[in-house]
């Protein structure tokens, strides 16, 4: 793993990346919607134009490598070569070879060229020398792929899964699979020993319209940036953990009732976050008002505790706490959990029974717990299976309330706790063990340090329980893509960002308890008004080893 290093080149005047090769003292890469072959300074972002004279034939062009002075690229079904000359100058290019389809990432060691294609979803392993296909390899996601040796070991980065692959060079099998930090890379390199990504997309601006009468307007804008990637593989928990942050998460309630109400003795009770194989909790102290520290299923749980409670009172009280975060990713070795060891016991009877309106005796929910496994035969399978049949038969709409699975799936839309419950009852149904987790994900801003970001919705997703390995995360509905429904990307399946934030792991995030032990019928959003505050300060690289660490308790608690 490369040694922590968090510069971000930021090149001038391009509007789009693709590629990415260590070249001397500095990077390459290409914009092809300019054309433009250009050598960058991760130190001093300095751009220069290798090519002012041929652009053109790097115009639009799907993806392309560097072997020696023969300058490979793709350019729809086509592969060309072009020679680089004094000046770096590129000769007129050659028509090498003509595809089935579409191509877009090229690579090329020895004999042989290595082309991905989205279209076909596979890589086609080619020798040059009669231009034939000795090899196809499924591609490992759905999105446009680009491919680069490190170290004659074969990289993929997919630009859709937000995520880079090593490849086996022999059968094409993933060896190892990380999350990026940012959305849509498109290139990656080792440098000076360190691993650089490429990204390049577009975010959204306020615009400064001087002449309208509504001078501040919504625009969009290219956003094209080279960052470093860190890593590292556990091979115990066979996951990997890339980019984190020191992350400072509030979470404060602003005492406003809307109704009349009297409470008396009451405990207030709210998780504080849980400290996972990807988050660790560094400290937590009292907003506000003091808490007792207490846990609750191995989890830690800040614990309020008022006298009287009624209307005309006015108070803030919660807790700051200092978290590492990380992005994290299993790993699924081809063949495994094909023979699923059978589940403990304790585990049956807590989290396969229908505990929280999960519909799991509707008949529209137990044919769909059917239908969804039918073609399935492995573990891992049968997950994936239960999360698309989830996804093609939703829509993701925000509500304000949360209805039974067996409503949302009748209607086909629903927020990300409704695609929980109808994922919890197939799952359950099928014999797996599964739980909801989360509740709050941090804006996606990795590189706004030091500044308030406000999550506007809170956030739930599940995990499952694979005997053997533990409980691993798959999201609810962030990786559905209604608007392209051929593509099912996985970049959460069986992982997440490193902006997901877990609270209260396997435990009730929030509730209130009287003297007697019984809760009060009002309820908790009547009460009072919550208010969430993330601040990312700095960025870091995995720990080793792993040290989930121990909680400080807050000086201030009582």
């Amino acid at each position: 793993m490369a040694e922590a290093g968090f510069r971000t080149l930021r090149p001038h005047a391009l509007r789009s990346l693709q590629g990415l090769l260590p070249w001397q003292e500095r990077l390459l890469s290409v914009d092809p919607r300019s054309g433009y072959l250009v050598s960058l300074n991760p130190l001093t972002d300095d751009t220069c134009i290798l090519n002012p004279e041929t652009t053109h034939y790097l115009q639009d062009i799907g993806g392309w490598c560097l072997d020696g002075d023969a300058l490979w690229f793709t350019d729809r079904e086509q592969v060309y070569v072009s020679y680089v000359q004094d000046g770096w100058q590129l000769a007129e290019p050659v028509l090498a070879l003509t595809l089935d389809d579409r191509a877009e990432g090229i690579a090329k060691r020895g004999e042989w060229l290595y082309i991905s294609s989205q279209g076909r979803g596979c890589i086609w392993v080619i020798r040059v020398g009669d231009a034939k296909v000795m090899q196809t390899w499924p591609t490992p996601g759905v999105g446009i792929a680009q491919l680069t040796f490190i170290d004659d070991t074969l990289w993929l980065c997919d630009d859709t899964e937000q995520t880079l692959y090593q490849l086996n060079t022999e059968t094409g099998r993933v060896e190892l699979a990380i999350l990026t930090p940012y959305e849509h890379p498109v290139g990656v390199a080792r440098w000076q020993g360190r691993y650089y990504v490429a990204y390049a997309g577009e975010e959204p601006y306020i615009r400064d319209e001087p002449n309208s009468s509504q001078p501040l307007q919504l625009g969009f804008r290219d956003r094209v940036f080279i960052h470093p990637l860190v890593f590292r593989y556990y091979p115990e928990g066979r996951y990997t953990l890339s980019n984190g942050y020191v992350l400072e998460l509030s979470y404060v309630e602003e005492w406003s009732p809307l109704e009349a109400v009297q409470l008396s003795q009451v405990e207030w009770r709210i998780a504080l976050p849980a400290t996972t194989e990807r988050q660790r909790l560094r400290r937590v102290e009292p907003v506000g008002m003091p808490f007792t520290l207490e846990w609750e299923q191995g989890q830690p749980v800040a614990v309020f505790r008022f006298d009287q409670l009624h209307q005309r009172q006015g108070f803030l009280f919660g807790w700051r706490a200092e978290l590492e975060v990380f992005s994290i990713k299993y790993q699924v070795s081809p063949g495994e959990g094909t023979a699923v060891p059978p589940l403990e016991p304790e585990l049956q009877q807590q989290y396969l029974v229908d505990d929280d309106e999960l519909s799991m005796d509707q008949p529209i929910i137990q044919e769909a717990a059917r239908e969804a496994v039918a073609d399935a035969q492995t573990f891992p399978e049968k997950l994936l299976a239960i999360r698309n049949y989830v996804y093609d038969r939703m829509r993701y709409h925000m509500r304000s309330t949360i209805d039974p699975p067996h409503i949302a799936l009748k209607r086909g839309t629903g927020s990300c706790g409704e695609y929980v419950g109808i994922m919890l009852a197939l799952l359950r149904l099928n014999g797996i063990a599964c739980r909801t987790a989360g509740r709050y994900k941090c804006p996606k801003h990795p590189d706004v340090k030091n500044v308030p970001l406000l999550p506007q919705f809170n956030h739930v997703w599940l995990e499952v329980y694979w005997p053997g390995r533990g409980w691993l995360p798959i999201e609810s509905n962030t990786d559905h893509l209604p608007e392209r429904p051929w593509l099912q990307p996985q970049r959460f399946f069986l992982g997440l960002g490193w902006f997901h934030l877990e609270l209260g792991r396997g435990i009730r995030f929030e509730r209130l308890r009287l003297a007697d032990g019984s809760r009060p019928e009002v309820g908790l959003g009547d009460l009072a008004i919550n208010h969430i505050r993330c601040i990312l300060h700095e960025e870091i690289a995995p720990p080793t080893p792993p040290d989930k660490g121990t909680i400080t308790p807050p000086r201030s608690a009582s």
